[in-house]
């Protein structure tokens, strides 16, 4: 299996935070946004993981350097992005036709059983219900759970089951020319090539897909989102009862970092401290500190603090 995690956005909804680094690199409970995705997927043991960037590439190059972990990666530039279906099939030449492919948008959490994609046998879209569907690409599938089609921002209800950025493809070779046929054609939707345009083809065509729950969602895309999510992957993985700090109370959940020093603060609940930091007399809760900040007196709620 090949897996696909397209990083080229700009994240403009999290500027400042954004200005210096694309959106999948801001930390999120002691970790990247993209480290939290690619570490639940490599229970699949992928062959090759593709980054597709674009915002800020050189940076993603060199955060790579540092995760020989990961195994082979590769990163694809996105110059003039063009939507998420020209995203993907910049990758695709990379992989062979019988080789499965996994896709996950790189700027979103979320909770779901990636295991059983090792021996899945037709493609699979994960989704997630939602109150509103009006806002999402939604699945209409089949009693016994196929999927019949895509439906872009339904203003009537036709499912709430919404599509959240995770694509299991096992018909490789069908993906790819249903996404030559769109570009070929010039077929775009708000001017740009979509994926589940390529998606709905294949469904017409008559290849099957089907769903799988994911659990959780946890948006990443404004910073009192990113906080919420932050608490909630706190609340899950939890460090501060290892971290010994002079004068300091510290509530859990938190994540403090290496190297931290902490006089006589209030740390918590919910704060992320990265690497480097030095604080002070500060007292803060619910808020990620980004690596080498050093913050004297104050109180802080709700932010997020970087250099």
């Amino acid at each position: 299996m090949k897996i696909i995690l397209p990083v080229a956005g700009n994240g403009i909804r999290l500027r400042p935070y954004t200005e210096n680094l694309p959106k999948c690199l801001l930390p999120v409970a002691g970790k990247t946004i993209i480290d939290w995705i690619v570490e639940d997927s490599l229970c699949l043991k992928p062959s090759e993981i593709f980054f597709i960037t674009g915002y800020k590439a050189e940076k993603m190059d060199e955060y790579l350097q540092g995760k020989p972990e990961w195994g082979k990666v590769r990163t694809v530039l996105q110059d003039n992005p063009q939507g998420l279906g020209e995203a993907i099939s910049l990758a695709l030449p990379f992989v062979d036709d019988d080789e499965p492919l996994l896709i996950i948008l790189g700027d979103t959490l979320f909770e779901a059983d990636l295991s059983i994609l090792a021996n899945a046998d037709e493609n699979i879209l994960y989704t997630y219900k939602v109150e509103d569907p009006s806002r999402f690409g939604v699945a209409v599938t089949s009693p016994d759970g196929r999927i019949e089609r895509l439906v872009e921002k339904p203003q009537e209800f036709v499912s709430d089951e919404a599509i959240v950025g995770i694509y299991y493809i096992k018909d490789v070779k069908a993906l790819k020319a249903s996404l030559k046929y769109l570009m070929d054609n010039n077929i775009r939707t708000k001017n740009e090539f979509q994926l589940t345009d390529a998606l709905e083809r294949m469904i017409e065509q008559g290849f099957k897909f089907k769903t799988a729950p994911v659990f959780r969602w946890l948006d990443c895309g404004l910073m009192e989102t990113l906080l919420h999510t932050n608490a909630y992957m706190l609340s899950r993985n939890d460090n501060s009862a290892m971290v010994g700090a002079k004068g300091a109370q510290i509530v859990p959940p938190c994540y403090i970092g290496k190297n931290v020093k902490i006089y006589s603060c209030k740390i918590g609940p919910y704060v992320t401290i990265g690497d480097d930091c030095e604080l002070s007399g500060v007292e803060i809760s619910n808020s990620v500190v980004w690596s080498g900040v050093k913050i004297t007196n104050g109180k802080i709620c709700n932010s997020i603090v970087h250099k």
